[in-house]
């Protein structure tokens, strides 16, 4: 699967984004200059592709020791949906809507452990940033057992995005953070809800703890202070199950 999701040349990559690929990242070669890649480096920009600049060694690893051009790209295995439309049909369909924001969320193995629990709960679509989320890559359908290629997963520009036209569609936010009095269990999840999971390190970010409906937290009742993300991710989802049910 790696090998599929592997481009290389400035053209190929300045091609693929034209044509609207799905790029988890871009590597380029410290010190690339040229009239190509100042195109390249135009859109990278423009669509907010994440880049890392590299030794020269690095991409010849990744491109198997192919003429790279002092470029290489990793495109995601999956397509992505748009996230109004996902909103649309998901409220059409006359389910009760069930989302989940994953704010900064980095490791993969917990991104692809994340989505497993989705498909299992029946989520209708996770929403993720383009810039500093964990990418969709073989590691992380691997982690997943495959669930990546049954959840919608949406991309955005940044996660605020996400919230306004969730909230326009009368969806409820609720973020899963220990910077609130209110238990899990306190939270109506029968209602049409987005729930919102933080990073590995900083959790839900003010701003958008800031913007949500409700936050809850999960009870520990031993000496650690907190959960592994995918973990708490997976009682609230059942949670919602529970509550469904």
């Amino acid at each position: 699967m790696e090998e599929n999701t592997t481009i290389f040349g400035i053209r190929a990559i300045i091609e693929a984004i034209e044509s609207n690929a799905s790029i988890n990242k871009v590597y380029l070669q410290k010190g690339l200059r040229g009239e190509l890649f100042f195109q390249l480096d135009k859109l990278l920009k423009k669509n907010k592709i994440s880049v890392s600049v590299v030794p020269t060694e690095k991409l010849d690893r990744l491109s198997k020791h192919n003429n790279h051009q002092g470029a290489v790209a990793k495109i995601s295995p999956v397509d992505f949906h748009d996230l109004e439309t996902l909103i649309e049909n998901t409220i059409n369909s006359n389910k009760t809507p069930l989302f989940l924001l994953l704010d900064q969320i980095s490791d993969v193995r917990n991104f692809g452990a994340i989505i497993r629990t989705a498909e299992c709960t029946g989520v209708n679509g996770i929403i993720i940033q383009k810039s500093g989320s964990a990418p969709v890559n073989a590691e992380t359908i691997k982690t997943s057992a495959g669930a990546a290629f049954k959840v919608p997963i949406c991309k955005v520009d940044h996660i605020k995005d996400a919230i306004f036209q969730l909230q326009a569609a009368d969806i409820k936010l609720v973020a899963a953070t220990e910077k609130t009095e209110d238990s899990i269990f306190d939270i109506d999840f029968k209602q049409p809800i987005a729930i919102v999971m933080g990073s590995e390190h900083k959790g839900v970010s003010k701003s958008v703890l800031k913007m949500v409906d409700y936050k809850a937290k999960l009870p520990l009742l031993g000496e650690i202070s907190s959960l592994n993300v995918s973990v708490a991710c997976g009682a609230f989802l059942y949670e919602t199950v529970r509550q469904r049910n």
